[in-house]
């Protein structure tokens, strides 16, 4: 009896050794398979991000420009592309050098990219209630935070003062303007700071906006900004909580 009570209780450990093999092997093939995913969708959307990157050629680049143009010559092949296409930003040493969307809502281009296919990088794209074509004081560009450093992964990177020193600015071009935008302010915070304000009722209202954004950075500049300069703020997504954001203010001047 007692043999058979050994022999019984070594089958099921035997069946539990095999259940347990089965359930660590489909886990293993399941994350493979995510990760392969993954990998698949990081590599569609850099090979899609390069060919636009080939397509657009910054202002100083172009040749007999026409200013009379309402839209500028540089944009007319990315608006064949699509039409929604109201930017550029060029960031040096970082992967920042991609198309800025704008669409009637701040969620289409949360998940899509500029050909309109679903990606998880989805695309950098402007507040849905700023103006490219007004004199707006206030332009926000939201943008993720991909662990492949693309997007806006890299932003990170101007938390590090000596970093900043070295690249203390960056190109914004949009269809109608160019812009040095020098950056005064980067600090990490939550949604329950409210930064993407874009409609101030006075002046008074705005420069106080200004003052509460400088305090709040955590690497210093010497820029001066006031109630008539225009402003950019780059918004991304904190990877250690859902509600906190990466903030970066710049002034904006044109160039061309």
């Amino acid at each position: 009896m007692r043999m058979k009570q050994l022999s019984n209780k070594r089958k099921k450990n035997k069946s539990f050794q095999h259940l347990t093999t089965i359930i660590c092997l489909c886990i293993f093939c399941f994350s493979l398979y995510q990760l392969t995913k993954i990998y698949f969708e990081y590599r569609g959307n850099s090979q899609a991000l390069a060919e636009i990157q080939e397509i657009y050629l910054p202002e100083t680049e172009m040749q007999e420009q026409n200013k009379e143009q309402v839209v500028r010559q540089s944009f007319q092949p990315l608006l064949e592309i699509n039409q929604e296409i109201v930017g550029w930003i060029t960031i040096d040493q970082t992967k920042i050098d991609y198309p800025i969307l704008q669409a009637e809502n701040n969620e289409y281009y949360l998940d899509r990219n500029y050909r309109h296919e679903k990606t998880r990088a989805g695309s950098l794209f402007m507040d849905y209630r700023n103006d490219v074509q007004g004199s707006d004081k206030h332009t926000i560009i939201y943008g993720h935070r991909m662990k492949d450093g693309s997007m806006f992964g890299q932003i990170s990177k101007f938390l590090d003062q000596s970093f900043l020193d070295e690249h203390p600015s960056f190109y914004f071009d949009t269809l109608y303007e160019g812009y040095e935008a020098e950056i005064f302010s980067v600090y990490e915070t939550t949604t329950d700071f409210y930064y993407i304000e874009t409609d101030f009722s006075d002046d008074q209202v705005y420069q106080s906006f200004i003052d509460e954004i400088k305090n709040r950075s955590v690497v210093q500049t010497n820029i001066d900004v006031g109630m008539d300069d225009q402003i950019i703020t780059l918004s991304t997504c904190d990877n250690w909580r859902s509600n906190g954001r990466l903030v970066m203010h710049a002034k904006l001047s044109k160039t061309s």
